[in-house]
């Protein structure tokens, strides 16, 4: 594949195909470059699914806002990638929480989330020496399989060029402005050049950076798991979610049928920076060796909710889950979104969470109301 594009994407995960699209929209050649065999192999698909509707953030604010906005037009525009049939319910702990259940509910009637007391059926599943109150909240999980066909299909009807198994191994600029992308796809070297570059490769950012003799952005990294459980059948439809510290969550994943159990403490296995860390080692080779953080996760977990011995662990998701080191105080997720200094036709992007798709499109919008007169 030769030539020149407007824009070319690295990186097919759900931000990648986003900023494909609304560069598509916005007239023009356009290239997705990804490194796997599909869209959303990666980080969109190995995590918790959650739609957030800023339940989640109650130390952010901003962040909990962000997603209110961003939750329902998340949920009209796929609505059929979204996995409604379960009840979700947020438990407040007695010891170690960051907010009481006083807090929470209040926060909650701040940003317009609605909540309402869990019925005492709920309740009672819970061990009350350890959880302070239960709350039924509003919050869905996504397909990431089905967000991908869909995704795909609407890329394609756009017109995107997509390439598979292209790894990009340099950019470099061009004496007119545009940049040149050096990539690696069935078994040849190929290269392309483009009026912009979108690095939309989340925990690769700084490799694409690295690579390219590029400044490095401060990011965090962390190994992590997830385990993947088959719950008794009293939790079937049911999501948990323990606030705020060091404890679990329990959400249907609906492309396994299974549910994704994590905690604060025995999901992380290991962290680092891109300074100093694993650059570009792959997520085989980060995970070798590892044991399972199962046995910790739901040791814990049924203290608090006891019905959970009764889980039988399937398997684990495995990803590098990567933030900006500003949100560890506050557990925020704002978007990176930067253009290259050194490379102005190079822009890096990333967001943590599904319905950040949305502040990364209201970003480009802003920054082409900025250069393209009204």
């Amino acid at each position: 594949m030769t030539g020149d594009y407007d824009a070319v994407i690295i990186g097919g995960g759900a931000v990648g195909c986003s900023v494909a699209r609304w560069a598509r929209e916005h007239g023009g050649r356009v290239l997705l470059l990804e490194r796997e065999d599909g869209l959303l192999q990666r980080a969109s698909y190995a995590n918790q699914a959650r739609v957030h509707n800023g339940y989640h953030y109650p130390r952010s604010f901003l962040t909990a806002l962000r997603s209110r906005v961003n939750f329902p037009r998340f949920v009209d525009e796929y609505s059929d990638c979204i996995e409604r049939g379960f009840a979700k319910y947020y438990a407040v702990a007695r010891n170690y929480s960051k907010v009481t259940s006083e807090q929470f509910a209040t926060f909650c009637r701040r940003i317009g989330a609605p909540i309402a007391p869990a019925p005492s059926e709920v309740h009672r599943l819970f061990n009350p020496a350890l959880i302070e109150d239960v709350f039924l909240v509003e919050e869905f999980a996504f397909d990431a399989r089905r967000l991908a066909a869909r995704m795909l299909a609407s890329l394609e009807a756009l017109g995107v060029e997509l390439e598979f198994g292209a790894d990009v191994e340099r950019l470099a600029p061009e004496p007119d402005g545009t940049v040149a992308l050096r990539y690696r796809a069935g078994g040849e070297e190929r290269q392309v050049r483009a009026r912009r570059a979108f690095n939309c490769t989340y925990s690769q950012i700084n490799r694409v950076l690295h690579a390219s003799g590029l400044p490095l952005i401060p990011l965090k990294h962390e190994l992590t798991e997830m385990a993947l459980v088959q719950v008794p059948p009293e939790l079937e439809q049911v999501g948990v979610t323990v606030m705020c510290g060091p404890f679990f969550s329990l959400m249907p994943f609906p492309p396994r049928g299974l549910h994704t159990l994590s905690h604060v403490r025995y999901t992380p296995h290991g962290w680092w920076d891109d300074r100093g860390g694993p650059l570009g080692r792959s997520l085989a080779d980060l995970r070798a060796s590892r044991e399972s953080n199962y046995p910790r996760m739901i040791r814990d977990a049924q203290r608090y909710l006891p019905m959970l011995r009764h889980s039988r662990y399937v398997d684990s998701l495995w990803e590098v889950k990567t933030v900006l080191p500003s949100s560890e105080a506050d557990d925020s997720r704002p978007i990176l979104f930067r253009r290259d200094d050194t490379m102005p036709s190079l822009t890096s992007i990333m967001g943590g969470k599904i319905d950040n798709i949305y502040d990364v499109l209201e970003e480009l919008e802003e920054e082409r109301a900025s250069v393209v007169p009204a």
